[in-house]
C-alpha cells in the first residue's frame, strides 16, 4: 500500500520541486538586477603623467577618459599598482578601450610557470597598441575602466604617460628595463633603401630569462609570458638575441620589437625551482627586473650575396684550374720520359744486333749464373708449398707485398668496386629522407616563428628565400666540388692504369703497390655526400639531427683506414659488406649516445666494454692477418701463447714493429674508454668521431714512419700535399673550436656564443671551417693517392708489408 501511494503522488512531488527551483532562480535574477541598478559608475576626465590614487569596490566603477593626440613616433603606457593586501582573491579588472583595439588585464596579474605554478604581480605596466593612422598625428579618445567584485574595496594607483622613445632609429642603441609584469615593445620603420634589418637585444645580466619577439603592426600586441609565442618570430635569451627581419614579410614596412621577461628561468637553462605544495599555491616571484638594450642595423644587401657566392665558387674552381695545370705538366714529363726510354731502347737494340748468337748466349748464361749466385738461401722459404698455402706465406718473418697480392686482379677490382656502388646506394637512401626532414624543420620554423628550434649563429645568419642561414649552406659547396674533382683525378689514374694493363706493361703488372681504385671512388663519393648532408644539417642545426652532419665523417675516416691497410694488404682487406656493417654499428651507437648517453653511466659502461672488445678483436685480426678463428678454444689458445711466449721464454717476448704498433693502439683505445667512463662527455657524437679521427691519424703516422724506415722515399708532389694538408688542417681546427653555437645547451645559452661575420660580411668562423676542412680532406685524399708513387718502378717482392 505504501509503495502504491508513493507511485501515485510521485509526479506531483516532481512538479513541486521544479516550481521551487524556478522560483529560486527568479529571486536570484531579481536581486542581481536590483544590485546592478544600485552600482555607481563614475567617469573622470583624466590627464597624462598624473598619478591617480583611488579605491574601487563592487558597488562602483570608475572610467578615466583621456583625450589623446596619436603620433606615429610616440606611444602610450599604462602603469598600475595595487596597494591593498589580499587582493589576489578579488583582483581589479582594467579595460582600456581604444579605437580599433581593447586591452584588458587584471591586477594582481597572475602568470603561470612550469607545472602550473602561479606568480602574482601587484605592479603592472603595459604599452598601448598604436592603431594605424592616415596622418602623422590624429586626435583620439580612449577610456580606462576600473572595476572589481571585492565588496571591501581595493586601493590602487593609476598613471598614464607618453613614451617619447617609442620608435627605434637605425644603428642607435636604446636601453630600457623590463619585468614579467612590465613588458616593453618598440616600433621600427624600414627606411628607404633598407630591405633587411637585424634586430639585436643585449643585456649584461644572464638571468632572468627573457624573450625577444618580432610582431607585425597590429592589435593586440602579445607581450606577456603566456602569449608572446602566439604570433611573429621569437627567441629566448640570456645575454643576447638577434633576429634578421625582411621588409617583404611586413606589409606596413614596420614591425614591433617586443621584449618579455619570463616568470621562470628553465627555458634558458636556469635552476628549477621548488614544486608548489598545492595546485593553487601562489609563489613570490621576487625581483625579476632586467636591463636591456636594443639596436636595429641594416643587414647585407643583394650585392654581398653575389660577392659571397662568387667568392665561394672562385676558391674551389681555382683547384680545378690548378689540377689541370699540374696534369698538363705531368703529362709533358711522361711524354718526355717515354721518349727517352724509347731512344735508349733503340740504341741498345742497335748495339746488340751485330752480336752473334753465341756471344749473346754467353752473356745471357753469365748473367743468369751471377743472378743465381747472388741469392742467399735465407732469402726464401724452402718449403714446397710456400707459393700455394697462404697460411705458410704469412708465417714468414718479413712479408712483401707480392706475398699478399696473389689473388686475381679482376676479382679484386670487382671486390673493391662494391665499396663505391654500396656507398652511392647508401647515400641516396640516406639523403632523401634527410632532405625531406630538414625541409619540414625549416617550414615549422617559418610557420611558428619559434627560432629556438634551430641553433644558428644568429649574428651572421643571412636568409635567402625560405632558408634562414643561407651562408652556412653555401659554404658546404667545397665538399661537393672537391669530392667531384677527386673522382675525376682517380678516374684519370684508373684509365691510365687500365691502358697499361691492356698493353701488358711489366711495371703495371709486377711493380708498385697494386692499384685498386674502388676505395678511392668511395672516398670521393663520401666527401660529396658529407657536403650534401652537412648542408642539410645547417638548414636547421639542432639536437635531433646532428648525426646528419657526422655520419659520413665516420664513413670517410673508416674508408681512409681501409685504404691505408689495403695498400700493403690487398688480398686480405675487409669486404665492403663487412666494412659498412661495422660503420653502421658505429653510427647506431652514435645515435644511442646522443639520445641516452648524457649522464647515463650504464650506457657508458656498456659502450666502453664493447669498445674494448671490438678493439681487441680488430687488433688480433690485423696482427694475425686474418689467420685466426673465434671459437670455443680461443681462451685456451690465448693462455697457451702467453705461457710459451712470455713465461717459458727466458729472453722475453720479441716485440717487432707490428706488435709495438698494436700495443700503442690498444693503450690509446683503453685510455679513450677510461676517459669516457670518467668524464662522460655530453657530446657523444663528437667524442666518437674524435676516436675515429685519432685512430686514422695514428695509423697514418705509423704508415709514414714505417715507409721511411723501409728505405722508401716520398716524392715531391706527395710531400707538398702532406705539408699543405697539415697546415690547412691546423687552421681549420682553429676555426672549428671557436664554437659559435652548441646544441648541448639551451637555445638561449647557445646564443651567448654567437659572433659577427668575419669574411665579406657574409661568412662566419664556421663557414671558414667548412672551406678549410673541405680543402684539407681533399688534400688528405691526394696524400693517400700519391704517397706511394715512388714505388711504381719497384718490384713487389721488394716492397715490405707493415
Amino acid at each position: 500500500m505504501v509503495l502504491r501511494s508513493r507511485c501515485k503522488f510521485g509526479p506531483v512531488l516532481v512538479l513541486f520541486q521544479l516550481g521551487y527551483v524556478a522560483l529560486l532562480l527568479l529571486c536570484v535574477t531579481h536581486l542581481r538586477f536590483a544590485r546592478a541598478e544600485t552600482k555607481t559608475v563614475v567617469q573622470k576626465d583624466a590627464e597624462f603623467d598624473v598619478t591617480y590614487n583611488d579605491t574601487v569596490t563592487s558597488d562602483n566603477q570608475t572610467i578615466y577618459a583621456f583625450n589623446h593626440t596619436v603620433s606615429r613616433n610616440k606611444g602610450v603606457r599604462v602603469t598600475v599598482d595595487v596597494l591593498s593586501e589580499g587582493a589576489e582573491s578579488s583582483p581589479i579588472l582594467f579595460v582600456v578601450r581604444q579605437k580599433q583595439a581593447v586591452l584588458s588585464f587584471q591586477v594582481p596579474l597572475i602568470l603561470r610557470g612550469l607545472y602550473q605554478r602561479k606568480y602574482p604581480y601587484a605592479h603592472v605596466g603595459r604599452t598601448l597598441c598604436q592603431p594605424p593612422t592616415r596622418t602623422l598625428t590624429e586626435t583620439q579618445y580612449f577610456f580606462v575602466d576600473v572595476s572589481t567584485l571585492s565588496s571591501l574595496g581595493t586601493h590602487y594607483q593609476l598613471r598614464i604617460s607618453r613614451v617619447d622613445s617609442f620608435t627605434l632609429h637605425t644603428d642607435k642603441k636604446f636601453s630600457f628595463t623590463a619585468s614579467p609584469s612590465q613588458p616593453q615593445y618598440f616600433k621600427y620603420v624600414f627606411p628607404d633603401g633598407v630591405d633587411t634589418a637585424i634586430v639585436k637585444v643585449n643585456s649584461e645580466m644572464t638571468f632572468p630569462c627573457s624573450v625577444m619577439s618580432i610582431q607585425d603592426i597590429q592589435c593586440p600586441v602579445y607581450d606577456l609570458d603566456n602569449n608572446v609565442a602566439f604570433i611573429g618570430m621569437y627567441q629566448t635569451m640570456t645575454k643576447t638575441a638577434a633576429i634578421t627581419v625582411q621588409r617583404k614579410d611586413f606589409p606596413s614596412n614596420s614591425f614591433y620589437v617586443v621584449v618579455v621577461v619570463k616568470t621562470e628561468d628553465e627555458a634558458c637553462g636556469g635552476p628549477l625551482r621548488f614544486y608548489p605544495l598545492r595546485p593553487d599555491e601562489l609563489i613570490d616571484a621576487g625581483n625579476r627586473s632586467k636591463t636591456l638594450d636594443v639596436v636595429v642595423s641594416p643587414a647585407i644587401n643583394s650585392d654581398v650575396y653575389v660577392m659571397g657566392m662568387l667568392f665561394c665558387l672562385g676558391i674551389f674552381l681555382s683547384f680545378y684550374l690548378l689540377t689541370f695545370l699540374v696534369a698538363c705538366v705531368e703529362n709533358k714529363r711522361s711524354v718526355d720520359r717515354v721518349t727517352v726510354v724509347y731512344s735508349k731502347y733503340i740504341i741498345s737494340y742497335t748495339l746488340l744486333f751485330p752480336l752473334s748468337e753465341r756471344s749473346l748466349e754467353s752473356v745471357t748464361g753469365r748473367s743468369r749464373q751471377e743472378s743465381l749466385s747472388s741469392i742467399e738461401e735465407d732469402d726464401y722459404d724452402t718449403l714446397a708449398d710456400i707459393d700455394s698455402d697462404k697460411n705458410i706465406v704469412r708465417t714468414k718473418k718479413y712479408l712483401c707485398v707480392s706475398d699478399l697480392a696473389r689473388k686475381d686482379k679482376r676479382v679484386l677490382s670487382k671486390k673493391y668496386q662494391i665499396y663505391f656502388w654500396n656507398i652511392a646506394t647508401i647515400g641516396v637512401f640516406y639523403a632523401l629522407p634527410v632532405i625531406q626532414l630538414v625541409i619540414t624543420y625549416q617550414t615549422v620554423v617559418n610557420v611558428t616563428g619559434n627560432q629556438d628550434i634551430c641553433y644558428y649563429n644568429f649574428l651572421c645568419a643571412h636568409p635567402l628565400g625560405n632558408l634562414s642561414a643561407f651562408n652556412n649552406i653555401l659554404s658546404n659547396l667545397g665538399y661537393v666540388m672537391l669530392g667531384l674533382l677527386f673522382l675525376l683525378i682517380v678516374l684519370q689514374r684508373d684509365i691510365i692504369h687500365s691502358r697499361a694493363l691492356d698493353r701488358n706493361d711489366l711495371n703495371a703488372l709486377e711493380c708498385g703497390i697494386p692499384k685498386h681504385f674502388g676505395l678511392f671512388y668511395a672516398m670521393g663519393t663520401a666527401l660529396m655526400m658529407e657536403g650534401l648532408l652537412s648542408a642539410c644539417y645547417h638548414v636547421c642545426p639542432n639536437y635531433t639531427n646532428f648525426q646528419f652532419d657526422t655520419s659520413f665523417m665516420y664513413m670517410i675516416a673508416g674508408l681512409c683506414v681501409l685504404k691505408l691497410y689495403q695498400k700493403r694488404h690487398p688480398d686480405i682487406n675487409a669486404s665492403a659488406y663487412t666494412a659498412y656493417a661495422c660503420l653502421a654499428a658505429v653510427i647506431f651507437f652514435s645515435v644511442l649516445g646522443v639520445v641516452f648517453g648524457k649522464g647515463n653511466m650504464v650506457f657508458w659502461i656498456v659502450f666502453s666494454v664493447l669498445h674494448i672488445l671490438a678493439t681487441m678483436l680488430l687488433s688480433t685480426q690485423l696482427y694475425y692477418m686474418g689467420r685466426w678463428r673465434l671459437d670455443s678454444g680461443i681462451l685456451r689458445r690465448i693462455v697457451y701463447v702467453i705461457y710459451t711466449d712470455c713465461i717459458r721464454q727466458c729472453s722475453g717476448p720479441i716485440v717487432d714493429n707490428s706488435s709495438l704498433t698494436y700495443i700503442v693502439w690498444l693503450l690509446f683505445c683503453l685510455s679513450r674508454a677510461a676517459y669516457g667512463l670518467l668524464k662522460t662527455p655530453n657530446d657523444f657524437a663528437s667524442y666518437l668521431l674524435a676516436i675515429a679521427i685519432c685512430n686514422l691519424l695514428l695509423y697514418f703516422a705509423f704508415y709514414i714512419i714505417m715507409k721511411l724506415r723501409s728505405g722508401e722515399r716520398i716524392q715531391c708532389m706527395a710531400m707538398v700535399c702532406i705539408l699543405f694538408t697539415a697546415v690547412v688542417w691546423g687552421f681549420a681546427l682553429f676555426f672549428f673550436f671557436q664554437g659559435l653555437s652548441t646544441w648541448q645547451k639551451t637555445p638561449a645559452e647557445s646564443r651567448e656564443h654567437n659572433r659577427d661575420c668575419i669574411v665579406l660580411s657574409f661568412f662566419d668562423d664556421h663557414d671558414i671551417w667548412h672551406f678549410l676542412s673541405s680543402i684539407a680532406m681533399f688534400g688528405s685524399f691526394l696524400v693517400l693517392l700519391t704517397m706511394d708513387d715512388d714505388l711504381d718502378n719497384v718490384q713487389r717482392d721488394k716492397i715490405f708489408v707493415f
